[in-house]
């Protein structure tokens, strides 16, 4: 009996206790496939055959910036997969237009150039194809936004999240980026062509950067769409991008900007080619950031039309963590650039000063989200009015004030 009673109490001796979820969670190199490690290959190998073919064209530091550059192109393409096709795509679309120029700038002529170039691939007509697809693109998402509305309006209870034009936007999107890069990247080959001994990277002037901006601005709120799909703000954010495109198109026919001059003393570093496109994307997040605040003050009205107005205040939080991060930065590289320019890391100019105000703006915006715990709308003002701060930082100082970066100015 004794026995029995022993047999029947005896505890399991395996009992599979449920884990935390952090722990049931793959590192992130284990949730990898054969199509990502390729993907790294693919790029390993475009490096390899830049540093063979243009070992001429390189020091130290460009070697260092090309290999950086690849291993932020894997982790892109790891961490946002439709990445991959584009940097891909824009390299071989890139190297295209390099064998079509055959070291010979004139085959980008108007009147006896090869045809691809003088209206597709050339760098003037890349961009000048990113400004149309930028503006197609808002007007999708626009009409799409304006459908979902009304369709909203007729059947409340069943709201529509998007539909084949918003999709149409999204793709539009996507075609203005690709043609902006392919566009920077053959500019930058053009730059030797005309000057083999001052070829440089496109970020030299306000032209290139704001095509820079929109590119970095356009592949940002995608990313953002597809991550909160939130395809509905899409309107909002290429409203501001076809700001630019005026300001491209204006900069273009009346100042000549377009055409590709030589790098004045100043510029010729190699910390222009880290310190630039970090800034960029810092400028590029905060203004996605102000289109989200934007929308946000339309949520909190009582709109429910859009996303949630807490939704859209994560993308906007979101948005601004990362902008400030990269700010911050691309203002250390700043003052270690002027440091080895001018003999000192801080000497107050109007470009360094302003920079300051949208660095101290935005600190003490997440500063009052993290630890003051504010919500709502004085956030989302402060994100809208964000952006006048960074534009004057970016264009008005040029304007209105001289200083030691009055080589920029319009």
């Amino acid at each position: 009996m004794q026995e029995h009673t022993n047999s029947t109490t005896k505890q399991p001796e395996n009992i599979s206790l449920p884990q935390h979820e952090l722990l049931q969670e793959k590192s992130f190199f284990k949730t990898l496939k054969i199509t990502d490690w390729l993907f790294a290959a693919m790029i390993a190998t475009i490096a390899v055959l830049i540093q063979i073919k243009l070992p001429h064209k390189m020091d130290g530091y460009e070697t260092a910036i090309l290999w950086t550059s690849a291993l932020i192109a894997i982790g892109l393409g790891w961490f946002f997969k439709p990445m991959r096709q584009f940097i891909v795509g824009g390299v071989v679309v890139g190297y295209m237009a390099v064998g079509l120029y055959d070291g010979n700038i004139t085959n980008s002529n108007e009147t006896n150039g090869k045809f691809l170039l003088r209206y597709l691939l050339s760098s003037q007509s890349a961009i000048m194809w990113q400004c149309a697809l930028t503006v197609f693109a808002f007007v999708s998402y626009l009409i799409g936004t304006l459908s979902a509305w009304q369709q909203q309006k007729k059947q409340p209870e069943n709201p529509v999240q998007t539909n084949m034009l918003l999709k149409i936007g999204n793709d539009l999107g996507w075609f203005a980026a690709f043609m902006g890069f392919v566009g920077l990247l053959v500019r930058w080959h053009e730059s030797y062509l005309l000057r083999p001994d001052a070829g440089h990277i496109p970020v030299s002037n306000l032209y290139e950067v704001f095509i820079l901006f929109m590119v970095i601005t356009g592949l940002m709120y995608l990313y953002y769409e597809r991550k909160f799909a939130m395809q509905k703000l899409g309107a909002f954010v290429y409203a501001l991008l076809c700001v630019l495109v005026g300001f491209v198109l204006w900069y273009s026919m009346s100042r000549g900007a377009h055409e590709i001059q030589p790098l004045i003393p100043a510029l010729q570093s190699w910390w222009m080619k880290i310190h630039v496109p970090a800034n960029f994307i810092g400028y590029g997040a905060f203004c996605m950031a102000a289109a989200f605040g934007a929308a946000e003050l339309l949520a909190l009205r009582g709109s429910k039309f859009f996303p949630d107005a807490a939704q859209i205040e994560e993308a906007m939080y979101k948005a601004i963590a990362v902008g400030f991060l990269f700010f911050t930065i691309a203002t250390i590289l700043g003052a270690l650039w002027a440091a080895d320019a001018w003999g000192r890391y801080w000497s107050w100019d109007p470009k360094e000063t302003w920079a300051f105000i949208v660095w101290l703006n935005y600190a003490i915006w997440l500063h009052m989200r993290l630890v003051a715990g504010w919500r709502g709308k004085v956030l989302a003002w402060w994100a809208v009015i964000g952006l006048f701060i960074t534009a004057f930082a970016f264009v008005g100082v040029n304007m209105f004030l001289t200083g030691l970066h009055s080589y920029g100015s319009l």
